[in-house]
């Protein structure tokens, strides 16, 4: 009983050091958001603070209207929002029919799943770029949305989540007489939840946080996304670290706001998708 309660202590105090570790490069950020840009860029990123100049100008600033913030934080919340819908929605159709049905060139076609999934985006990044050309979607949404609506990663994540689902559900199903369709939306989807909340966050974050391709596709002010914003305030002119810091700061919102509303399904939706039966 000692040996089980000293345990539970060490894991507790060493979980609230992992936690405080993690919460530091947040925590630090928020504080430096409240402190001038000429500060930061003379004595950069610490817990130096001197409380005078803690105020909310950076803020303010952020939101006066008299910058493209909010068109850069509305173009990502877009694209993520569809993204994110989108690569859901096929990819566990495609890890539906892979795990479900058998075909042939079934083990073939999964195979280069996988190895579509070793290959870095930078590798097809051009012939990308050219088709995106070709169909004339440069500078808009779709050409971002669309290289990512089905992903190879939750195409194998989904594969694995439904592998361990009982194929007598499919049975008892068209027993009743429902369609292929009616089952995959009536009855797979809602056993999918967990694996949804899981993969809808991974996605989310990545879409959220992508940077390389909306800065190659897009060209204009009003269309780059709030990554590619926010590193245009970088520049050898100068840089506005006001606007970087307080817009950095809260542009982690909509990712800590799909966290806590997934959290519950997350751990259980990772733990299922690795595990076959």
């Amino acid at each position: 009983m000692k040996k089980s309660k000293g345990a539970t202590v060490f894991l507790v105090i060493f979980f609230v050091i992992v936690a405080a570790v993690t919460l530091l490069p947040l925590v630090l950020l928020a504080v430096s958001s409240l402190r001038p840009g000429t500060e930061l860029m003379r004595s950069g990123l610490n817990f130096n603070i001197d409380w005078k100049n803690i105020n909310l100008d950076e803020y303010r600033m952020l939101f006066s209207g008299q910058n493209a913030y909010f068109t850069w934080y509305k173009n990502s919340l877009i694209i993520t929002v569809v993204q994110v819908a989108l690569a859901l929605f096929f990819s566990a159709c495609v890890g539906y029919g892979f795990a479900m049905y058998e075909f042939k060139g079934k083990s073939i076609l999964f195979m280069n799943v996988l190895l579509v999934m070793m290959i870095p985006t930078e590798v097809i990044l051009l012939p990308l770029y050219r088709l995106i050309i070709k169909m004339g979607l440069m500078n808009t949404m779709w050409g971002i949305i669309l290289p990512y609506i089905v992903i190879p990663m939750l195409i194998f994540f989904f594969r694995q989540y439904l592998s361990g689902i009982p194929k007598d559900f499919l049975d008892a199903a068209r027993v009743d007489g429902c369609s292929e369709y009616g089952i995959f939306i009536r009855i797979m989807i809602p056993l999918m939840k967990p694996a949804f909340a899981a993969m809808g966050i991974y996605q989310g974050m990545a879409s959220w946080n992508n940077f390389l391709w909306p800065m190659v596709v897009t060209n204009s002010i009003d269309k780059i996304t709030l990554p590619v914003g926010l590193q245009s305030l970088l520049s050898p002119y100068g840089n506005n670290y006001d606007l970087l810091i307080s817009g950095s700061c809260f542009a982690i919102v909509p990712i800590l706001i799909l966290f806590i509303c997934f959290q519950r399904y997350f751990i259980e939706g990772m733990t299922a998708g690795g595990v076959k039966g």
